[in-house]
């Protein structure tokens, strides 16, 4: 009993490397989906640059990404409640995503 309480206590060890500890910025992300795993890219999207550029892929299983909506969601709810709800600008009614900024169309 006493060894699974100091586990409790413990909990989970993370390592986070100097190279990984500054994160990516990104101000857009593209989900994707197959049977078995869901692909979030994060890219960086800035003015005067024609293409936006992923800095980051994340693969998850199905049960993995359904586990991190419900940490987003809880998460956005504890940062409402300290900070005041996260407006979001207006989007087109035919618009499925915001752009980070006011972009007619992309180029490839």
């Amino acid at each position: 009993m006493n060894n699974e309480n100091e586990q409790k206590q413990q909990g989970l060890q993370i390592e986070l490397a100097p190279d990984k500890a500054q994160g990516e910025y990104a101000n857009f992300a593209i989900i994707t989906h197959s049977s078995s795993e869901f692909i979030l890219d994060f890219a960086r999207m800035l003015p005067g640059l024609p293409k936006a550029q992923v800095r980051s892929r994340v693969i998850l299983a199905p049960e993995h990404a359904k586990r991190l909506l419900g940490a987003l969601q809880e998460n956005i709810m504890r940062y409402e409640r300290t900070f005041g709800t996260i407006k979001m600008p207006q989007a087109n009614k035919d618009d499925r995503t915001i752009a980070p900024f006011n972009v007619k169309g992309g180029e490839a």
